[in-house]
């Protein structure tokens, strides 16, 4: 984070706000940077999409653990050990053949760490926010994702007070994989809603 060139015109507002900000606190003595080096390494790689790819396979594998995410996803992924800030209220969504989910902050970059990790920088960006709801599936075809005419998709936007967990269709050609296994197949961008689990092969 602090290894950053310095080139803040050619950053979103957002992030540059939050580099000068982090500049002025450090500065004043306020914020330790080797210590915001280690929140961040923490959600990078001990509270990161791994988590969040552990929840959804085991919800392709136990139809009950499943039933529990749709009926209290926050209970259900705090029972896998997966809880803390930005993860207090969740919600799971299933996707389905007729049904694709995705997920936005309109308003800034509400994302749900315990099970993700931190946000990706185009998740915070001004265009996502704005089109994800405008053109959903101009966007998700952008991403390599082009869905089926007949295909519903559903913007979910994320607040403060609810986060969501996208839960992908489980690709064929998996029935004999275990848990393990099913969990590295799963992409960050799939529990958002902007990516497709590919199949073993593809993997």
């Amino acid at each position: 984070m602090h290894d950053h060139p310095h080139h803040d015109n050619e950053l979103d507002e957002m992030t540059a706000r939050v580099r000068a900000l982090e500049t002025i606190l450090t500065e004043k003595g306020l914020v330790d940077p080797a210590a915001i080096d280690a929140i961040i390494e923490t959600y990078e790689h001990e509270v990161g999409p791994r988590n969040g790819a552990e929840v959804v396979a085991r919800a392709w594998s136990d139809p009950d653990f499943a039933e529990w995410l749709r009926r209290d996803a926050t209970a259900a992924i705090a029972s896998m050990g997966f809880i803390g800030r930005q993860g207090e209220h969740m919600v799971a969504l299933f996707n389905t053949p007729e049904e694709h989910n995705l997920v936005v902050c309109t308003l800034c970059s509400c994302y749900p760490w315990p099970v993700l990790g931190l946000p990706p920088t185009w998740y915070k960006a001004p265009a996502y926010r704005a089109r994800a709801v405008r053109e959903p599936r101009a966007v998700l075809g952008e991403f390599g994702v082009d869905l089926p005419a007949e295909a519903r998709i559903r913007v979910w936007d994320s607040t403060a007070e609810l986060r969501y967990l996208v839960i992908p269709m489980r690709p064929e050609g998996t029935d004999e994989l275990d848990a393990a296994a099913l969990a590295d197949l799963v992409t960050r961008d799939s529990m958002i809603g902007c990516g497709l689990v590919p199949a073993p092969e593809a993997a």
